[in-house]
């Protein structure tokens, strides 16, 4: 149950809907238990009768009156139960709301560095199923046992006023039932915790074939990945059937000590009305329906006991990222207005995940307003310098300055939302075209919208799909072009107007007709911005203010595009290759 401490600010915070929804469960396993006593009063009627202690119309009178008397406590009880089941499962939903709160929450503030090393669909069924097997720990099983409690606390009362030998006889399996309990309980939580950790490795497969579906196609591997995916399904399937097989003893256990107290019941209850010990057949039936009415509650232990194990499990799961503490924090409140100047000094950067030095002490220095091209080889850590200034990582060594301040001394979200950022590989939302560019920009008109996508050259695209701006996206984009997607990335960018605009390789897809287009219209929105462009073309650089090229993490030339197309090195010899491919098509 440690794990599960979790929630228990949760059910501090519905604290009242609790208190009432138990006080109700109590109220209404007092009106069921009359049944019992009432059936009891029928016997003892009926045995007055047959020996001519009470007149035809007395009886028919006590008759009617316990009759009566159980329906309209049924009849208060089964209120009372809607009731009851109102507050405590309420509250279940409210605690899964809050969870699945706060599980995403957590997954916005964790680092890139998490997501490299995490897969997405263990991560989704995290927030899923394993907040579902929670959520009825927080509801059904808190129900119930409350239930269970109220019901054999209330019944053992009444039992011991009408024949307390009779009723130590009756709970005697109940001890016995605790042991079985204890011991398949843990047997539970060990089954339980695999059966999740396969069904995360489901999940993750599925998400996988999923996403890479054009893949899968395109190499025609569709039956090894249906192979692969039976193989993966088999394997769940036993833990699940090895789970289930343990599970599978708590009913069976629970009839079969239901039934031993039934006899019990029968026998020291007939010797002892035989005997004259009790007073009545009345007690022997009221003990009867007593033991019977236990047998749901005492049933359901089981089922409780199983649903703590499996919700426990599943938290454990949760917890395990929740107590991780994001490597990027922000450590200012106050936000300062940010106007573009970045200098980096002598930085050096290392991934975690690969352990590759992707930066090796560079330095340079944009004012606000300038241009900085970022050209070299794939690997080279072009991508890293504009994720540095995003503070999507932390460096090693050096530092990052943004308004001569250290990166690390402004307010994070300010310096985000200071940056319009276009990756390499652009991602789409699955919504409107017209949503996906406001994302830069939530509360932008159409026309902003339309200009952006007019200036990232997408808005003669757009406006011939059947529904323009809101044409719904497949997943990650898919209805579009590589180059389409590219562009509708840039108009997100540019909407929002930002002091620092960062393009990384972001034009590949495009042809150099429509690149040249893009630039220029580019060339006018960055006025009084600052641009970083990182490319693999010429033809994006050579307008730039500043040109640096990197090498193995190393800046291994740096000027403008005339003073480096005149001195020998990588820069001149790329220039020269793209001009003669560029003459020879």
């Amino acid at each position: 149950m440690k794990e599960l401490q979790h929630l228990n600010k949760y059910f501090l915070k519905y604290k009242t809907h609790l208190i009432l929804g138990s006080i109700i469960t109590v109220a209404a396993r007092i009106f069921l238990l009359y049944t019992p006593r009432y059936v009891k009063k029928i016997f003892v009627a009926i045995e007055r009768f047959a020996n001519d202690a009470i007149t035809k119309d007395v009886f028919k009178s006590e008759l009617a009156i316990a009759i009566l008397w159980i329906i309209g406590a049924a009849l208060i009880a089964a209120v009372l139960t809607f009731f009851m089941r109102q507050t405590i499962i309420n509250v279940s939903r409210y605690i899964e709301f809050d969870l699945k709160n706060e599980i995403y929450e957590q997954y916005q503030r964790l680092s890139l560095n998490f997501y490299k090393k995490n897969r997405t669909g263990d991560l989704m069924n995290r927030i899923t199923e394993d907040v579902g097997r929670v959520r009825m720990y927080a509801g059904p099983a808190i129900m119930y046992s409350i239930n269970t409690v109220a019901l054999f606390v209330v019944a053992l009362i009444y039992m011991f006023k009408a024949a307390p030998t009779l009723t130590l006889y009756t709970i005697l399996p109940l001890p016995i039932l605790s042991v079985i309990i204890y011991k398949l309980s843990k047997e539970i939580h060990k089954r339980s915790t695999i059966v999740q950790e396969y069904l995360s490795k489901l999940s993750t497969f599925t998400q996988e074939s999923f996403s890479g579906i054009s893949v899968i196609k395109a190499y025609g591997i569709e039956p090894q990945t249906a192979s692969s995916f039976t193989s993966l399904a088999n394997e769940s399937k036993d833990k699940q059937v090895n789970l289930a097989k343990v599970q599978a003893w708590f009913f069976p256990m629970m009839i079969l000590l239901i039934g031993t107290s039934n006899l019990l019941v029968i026998y020291i209850g007939g010797m002892q009305y035989i005997n004259g010990e009790i007073e009545s057949l009345g007690t022997i039936a009221e003990f009867i329906i007593y033991v019977n009415m236990l047998t749901w509650p005492v049933a359901t232990v089981g089922w409780v006991t199983s649903i703590v194990q499996q919700a426990e499990a599943s938290q454990k799961r949760i917890n395990e990222f929740l107590k991780i503490e994001p490597e990027i924090k922000n450590t200012v409140d106050i936000s300062t207005e940010i106007s573009g100047d970045i200098a980096f000094n002598n930085v050096s950067f290392t991934y975690d995940d690969t352990n590759i030095q992707a930066l090796k002490g560079i330095s340079f220095y944009i004012k606000e307003g300038e241009t900085l091209a970022i050209l070299g080889k794939t690997g080279s850590g072009k991508s890293t310098v504009l994720d540095l200034i995003g503070r999507l990582y932390d460096i090693d060594e050096g530092t990052i300055l943004v308004n001569d301040t250290k990166i690390k001394d402004h307010n994070l979200y300010n310096l985000r939302d200071s940056i319009g950022y276009v990756p390499q590989d652009a991602f789409l939302f699955s919504d409107t075209i017209k949503n996906n560019i406001k994302f830069g920009k939530e509360d932008a008109t159409d026309d902003e919208v339309i200009q952006a996508a007019k200036n990232a050259q997408v808005h003669k695209n757009i406006v011939k799909f059947n529904n323009g701006y809101e044409t719904v996206l497949g997943e990650r984009g898919i209805t579009l072009s590589g180059g389409q997607k590219q562009r509708v990335s840039i108009a997100r960018a540019i909407i929002k107007s930002p002091k620092i605009l960062l393009f990384d390789d972001c034009l590949s897809a495009v042809d150099t007709e429509t690149e040249e287009k893009i630039l220029k219209n580019l060339e006018k929105i960055s006025k009084g911005k600052t641009s970083i462009i990182v490319s693999h073309r010429v033809s994006s650089a050579k307008n730039a203010d500043k040109i640096i090229v990197l090498d193995g993490g190393k800046i291994v030339q740096e000027g403008t595009h005339e003073t480096l197309i005149n001195t020998d090195g990588y820069y001149k010899h790329l220039y020269l290759k793209q001009i003669s491919e560029t003459t020879s098509k």
